[in-house]
């Protein structure tokens, strides 16, 4: 985001005030009005307001930092919050892992909880600014998340905050988080959920404000749209964020296909939209398609966007923010229904929040401060690192031999554990990118030491004392990776440099580890003691070296405030790793189309036909499973029709696990059609030899495609479901069978 400020002057501001004259009464004494009256319908509440306000109250309230009315009652209002894994910017909060952590959980029911916790907290923080007297920036009850952006491309850096590369893992996150956040009240929104950014986000950082993202209707449809419409139409979502970026030549804040035929025309969007911060303004200086902030505003009011955020808080007050919206309407750019529209959306939304109610009515204006990091949702963020923990090798070091197990079993011996890496002592990589202040965060050091106690592990961070700290220990644990600053939309950092990885504003050209990293391994290696690779990074790493040479790699993200103690416990055991890959790991960019290609030929598991280093969906556990008996409900079906499918899953182990049991289809080879898609999954815990019936209901979406007209359809043909630990045509237990669609259907958009 960047600090600009297109304000039209005061004058012409209160020249266009004179002219409209003052439209509004002000409330009589006794009975309510009507728009603050509980008892009435919104609709009628909202009407009722917008009959009072003048021209300047409305356009007032159309940016991020909404003015005060005293003589309607109405506050001043900032829409502006952060809460992508917990309240950011904020004060104290629980910090659960980064998006793309939270993704290799495959667990939607543990992403509803946490959005829950998210949403409680955000609460509780709003209660306390409201006490106070307080309504700035961080204070408000709409929160732009979650990012539904599909992780295309491993080098961008701000994929960290997606949940990766797979439109219907995204979507049914997306879902389990949207309605976590927005609660089950019958009356009120518990807060706002803004997914963003809409659409086809994701390129180059460095062009962000001027980029143009050309997508053909084939992979709009099949890949960049599918989870904003999941939201939507089955999450209903309150708002929608618009990019900053253009799709196919129409900035995405004024993009009529995104925000009229898509969002309010196919999928009955009655929410509001808002626009990234500083999107309307690079419509006039990086995308040249508006000629001035009035155009840009009018333009994007009339596609659909109701409120513009700009970068900071420093526009309020004193400038006239909004005061190119009153130019607009003076110059007949925009009419008063185009205002009227936009501040129904708005206000509908507030009054849906109960701002505008007695407290004792809103069930969540009764949040406690206790909610803030407390002991329920720091279990929650334990819960959350553990279940995001990938095995991406084990030669069978792990687990290591714990403290506590070592006492039951006199004839195991303790291991005395090096730790080395920079990354083993941090506390904020593990807080990842837009993150809150925990009360405090366990680092991969504390955790370890913690769980096999301090006299079993020593540390060395750098080089040389490494190389000779690892020939008096059993076995070493190395922590390396990026962090946070190295790969987001932050601006250029110091760490960046000394990667040497050639990051760009936030972006990688290279999936290698960092030199010093790659370095601190091969020299640890040559002492000849194990070597336990741990991995913290956003993005996928090409650790071909690592696969090769450590005895096993465990991937940990940015795991949260608990992501110590998870890591230690995984190591020990306790923890038995089931989190899957959310994205593909490649062995080089090499493999890779173009950073600024939006086509997604030869991207993603679904398209691409290269071996990757490791598969969307793969990871290993300290138990084994087994696959039999897939049933589908009938052989033969019709294009509508939904398919049910069951499969029995066994643990053949001695030791309790989850296991992530992924539905894929395989689709009759036509244009357009995917290698492979999920299209199910279920994470599932079983005891030492125990066995679960698993049934999974693929409806006619499911079973669907898009063609390279951009249509979507289930297509007459043969298919194959797999139902496994992994991808088909991966060595994973699995089991499959095949049925056959007669007749073929177009689906809605």
């Amino acid at each position: 985001m960047h600090a600009r400020r297109s304000c039209i002057t005061v004058q012409i501001a209160l020249a266009v005030i004179a002219a409209a004259g003052s439209a509004a009464q002000t409330p009589q004494a006794g009975s309510p009005p009507v728009y603050l009256d509980p008892s009435q319908a919104i609709s009628e509440r909202v009407n009722d307001l917008l009959d009072k306000m003048t021209p300047e109250e409305k356009a007032s309230q159309l940016v991020n930092q909404a003015r005060a009315i005293p003589r309607l009652q109405i506050p001043a209002y900032d829409w502006g919050s952060e809460a992508l894994h917990g309240v950011a910017n904020a004060g104290p909060a629980t910090i659960f892992p980064e998006p793309i952590g939270l993704a290799a959980t495959f667990d939607d029911s543990l992403i509803h909880d946490i959005a829950a916790a998210i949403g409680s907290e955000v609460r509780a923080k709003h209660n306390q600014a409201v006490k106070a007297g307080q309504n700035g920036i961080r204070d408000g009850l709409a929160l732009p998340a979650p990012d539904l952006n599909i992780f295309r491309d491993p080098r961008w850096g701000n994929g960290q905050e997606t949940y990766g590369e797979d439109p219907y893992l995204t979507s049914r996150l997306g879902v389990a988080f949207v309605t976590g956040l927005q609660g089950d009240d019958p009356n009120y929104l518990r807060v706002i959920a803004t997914p963003k950014y809409f659409a086809v986000h994701g390129g180059p950082e460095s062009a962000g404000h001027a980029m143009n993202a050309e997508a053909s209707k084939h992979d709009m449809e099949d890949t960049y749209l599918p989870a904003f419409r999941a939201v939507v139409v089955d999450g209903k979502a309150a708002s929608v964020m618009c990019a900053s970026s253009s799709v196919n030549g129409e900035p995405a804040c004024a993009n009529t296909f995104l925000l009229q035929r898509q969002l309010r025309h196919a999928w009955k969007f009655g929410g509001y939209v808002v626009s990234d911060c500083g999107a309307v303004e690079d419509m006039v200086e990086g995308h040249h398609f508006s000629k001035n902030p009035s155009e840009a505003v009018a333009n994007a009011l009339k596609a659909g966007m109701d409120n513009e955020c700009h970068d900071s808080d420093s526009a309020a007050k004193d400038n006239l923010d909004y005061a190119p919206f009153l130019d607009a309407v003076k110059q007949g750019l925009l009419s008063q229904i185009d205002i009227d529209r936009a501040i129904e959306h708005l206000f509908t939304a507030r009054m849906r929040l109960g701002v505008f109610d007695p407290p004792e009515k809103v069930p969540y204006a009764q949040v406690p401060e206790s909610e803030l990091d407390g002991a329920a949702h720091r279990e929650l963020a334990l819960k959350a690192a553990k279940e995001c923990m990938v095995l991406l090798k084990n030669d069978g070091i792990l687990p290591l031999t714990a403290k506590d197990q070592a006492a039951k079993s006199p004839a195991s011996k303790e291991k005395k554990i090096l730790v080395t890496g920079a990354l083993a002592e941090s506390t904020t990589a593990p807080e990842g990118s837009v993150s809150g202040k925990s009360f405090h965060t366990v680092s991969a050091l504390e955790g370890i030491r913690k769980q096999f106690g301090t006299a079993l592990v020593s540390y060395a961070p750098g080089l040389a004392d490494a190389v000779a700290a690892a020939r008096r220990a059993d076995v070493v644990v190395a922590v390396v990776g990026l962090n946070p600053r190295m790969e987001g939309e932050t601006k250029l950092a110091e760490e960046m440099k000394a990667a040497s990885t050639g990051p760009v504003a936030g972006d990688r050209t290279s999936l290698d580890l960092p030199k010093s990293d790659q370095s601190l391994l091969e020299a640890l290696k040559g002492t000849g003691k194990p070597l336990v690779v741990i991995l913290m990074n956003g993005g996928a790493l090409s650790v071909n070296w690592a696969n090769q040479n450590a005895n096993a790699i465990l991937e940990a993200w940015y795991a949260g405030e608990e992501g110590g103690t998870a890591i230690a416990q995984t190591l020990a055991g306790i923890n038995n790793p089931a989190g899957r890959l959310p994205v593909t790991f490649y062995k080089s960019t090499d493999q890779l189309p173009a950073f600024d290609d939006y086509s997604m030929s030869q991207r993603t598991y679904r398209y691409f036909e290269g071996e990757p280093l490791y598969p969307f969906g793969y990871g290993l556990s300290y138990s084994a499973f087994e696959y039999t008996n897939l049933k589908v409900s009938a052989q033969e079906i019709k294009a509508r029709d939904p398919l049910t499918v069951e499969v029995d899953v066994k643990n053949t182990s001695q030791r309790a696990g989850d296991e992530v049991a992924q539905l894929y289809l395989t689709f009759p080879q036509r244009p357009g059609a995917p290698l492979r898609a999920l299209r199910g999954f279920t994470r599932v815990h079983l005891e030492a030899g125990e066995l679960k019936h698993l049934t999974f209901i693929v409806q006619s979406r499911d079973l669907s495609h898009v063609d390279d007209w951009g249509d979507r359809l289930v297509r007459q043909g043969n298919y194959v479901v797999t139902i496994g630990g992994g991808q088909p045509g991966t060595s994973v237990p699995k089991a499959e069978a095949h049925f056959t669609v007669h007749g073929e259907s177009v689906l809605p958009e």
